[in-house]
């Protein structure tokens, strides 16, 4: 069996969603040695939140890097064996890097914090705006965007294609508001407005790329020891420099999702799990490669089932 792991990004994210992993030393320790880094407690954060203080950019990030993380390293503590692909949707690249020892979990923090204030800040808070469509192909969509952003004067792209007929827009926020009443128009079914602080993935969001840049320059990169796909360009890259720019890109063009999940089929995949909280990323999985075996690793007890079912006692 060939499996992969995906780590999730913001938008998966939700008070006690760490408490099922309680147990599990890996899981507390992470926790334990992120806080020290940042200087906040963050399990207190993910057990008790509130909601509000979770859904903010700056804390999502880290908090997801973290949760990942503990993930992945519970896996490895219990036994579970290697995946021979890595991949993480959007800011769970990240976490994809630190587990595939590209990135050390020590810069990788402090850094997607820097993302977090970075993308928050390149775009006044009102002027942008995203919106999930249902029911329209990339093609039909980035037509739709095109003639929005002629009319408007604005940026409107897509910028999430995270499964067929459920692909993320986003930019100005009366482009955004165009493009979905014209999505509409042309078939889809939906066109939901995503309750976000920033535009996240399009050209707005260029300001935090060149933050994002000066300080990835300074930070140590090594060659993945297990592949990482990237978000966009659907390709893994071992030179510390291609990674670098891959990164900064991330922060303004599309995540690749769709193309990235198929890749993993076409490279004999058979296997995808979700390594962090949430069920995001299994059921996107599911929607795209249907002969694909997802699997969430949701709650401990489905970490345990994942390694029985291997052979391996946790």
């Amino acid at each position: 069996m060939r499996f992969m792991f995906v780590f999730p990004g913001q938008g998966s994210q939700s008070v006690g969603m760490m408490a099922p992993y309680e147990g599990l030393p890996a899981i507390r320790e992470t926790f334990a040695e992120a806080s020290d880094i940042l200087g906040e407690d963050l399990w207190e954060m993910a057990l008790s939140g509130p909601a509000e203080r979770l859904a903010l950019t700056v804390n999502t990030q880290p908090l997801m890097l973290t949760a990942g993380v503990a993930v992945w390293r519970a896996w490895r503590a219990l036994g579970g064996p290697e995946p021979a692909l890595l991949a993480g949707h959007s800011l769970g690249e990240y976490t994809a890097l630190v587990a595939a020892e590209s990135l050390s979990f020590v810069d990788a923090l402090p850094l997607v914090r820097l993302r977090a204030q970075a993308m928050q800040e390149a775009v006044p808070a009102g002027v942008g705006a995203m919106a999930a469509v249902m029911g329209l192909d990339v093609a039909a969509l980035e037509s739709v965007c095109r003639q929005a952003a002629a009319e408007t004067g604005g940026i409107v792209a897509p910028a999430n294609l995270n499964a067929p007929g459920q692909i993320v827009i986003a930019g100005h926020k009366e482009a955004v508001e165009r493009a979905a009443a014209l999505a509409k128009e042309a078939g889809a079914k939906r066109a939901v407005p995503l309750p976000v602080s920033a535009p996240f993935h399009c050209e707005l969001m260029k300001p935090a790329a060149e933050r994002l840049a000066e300080r990835l320059a300074g930070i140590a990169l090594r060659p993945p020891r297990i592949p990482v796909l990237h978000n966009v360009d659907v390709a893994e890259h071992r030179d510390p420099e291609e990674i670098r720019r891959a990164l900064v890109e991330q922060a303004w063009r599309p995540v690749r999702w769709i193309e990235t999940i198929e890749e993993a089929a076409h490279r004999g995949i058979t296997h995808v799990h979700e390594c962090g909280p949430g069920k995001v990323l299994a059921a996107l999985t599911k929607r795209i490669v249907k002969d694909l075996e997802g699997g969430a690793l949701a709650d401990a007890a489905t970490l345990h089932a994942a390694l029985e079912a291997l052979g391996i006692k946790g």
